[in-house]
């Protein structure tokens, strides 16, 4: 039986944000996939491209996870969907998307392997 609750997902997710915050490279690669795949508005990007971003240090100043839906996809699986709002430093402008990410659990820990986002309409 499944034993993890949207909680436990959006915790795991807010470590990303987290490590985007705080510039954190090392953080951010350890919780995502050495097969990772990002699909931003921008186009596809691998787990050294989202790494990458943290070169000059943080990216997000503040961030707020709201909406959480979970979809269990199986035992090792799930698909965590929120709404994002966020700011980027030096910016007084808040924006906002909508983020689908896919945990999958392999050697004991959970793991980011897809994430896509979607900017919200103003």
């Amino acid at each position: 039986m499944y034993q993890r609750d949207t909680q436990f997902f959006v915790d795991l997710e807010s470590e990303v944000w987290a490590a985007q915050v705080s510039g954190d490279a090392d953080a951010d690669r350890e919780l995502l996939s050495g097969d990772f795949v990002g699909l931003y508005p921008t186009g596809f990007a691998a787990r050294a491209d989202h790494v990458e971003q943290l070169s000059d240090g943080p990216v997000i100043a503040s961030y707020a996870i709201t909406q959480a839906r979970l979809i269990i996809v199986s035992a090792t699986a799930v698909m965590l969907s929120y709404r994002a709002d966020y700011q980027r430093p030096g910016s007084d402008r808040l924006e906002a998307m909508f983020v689908s990410s896919l945990w999958v659990q392999g050697d004991g820990r959970w793991r980011n392997t897809f994430s896509q986002d979607t900017p919200a309409s103003s």
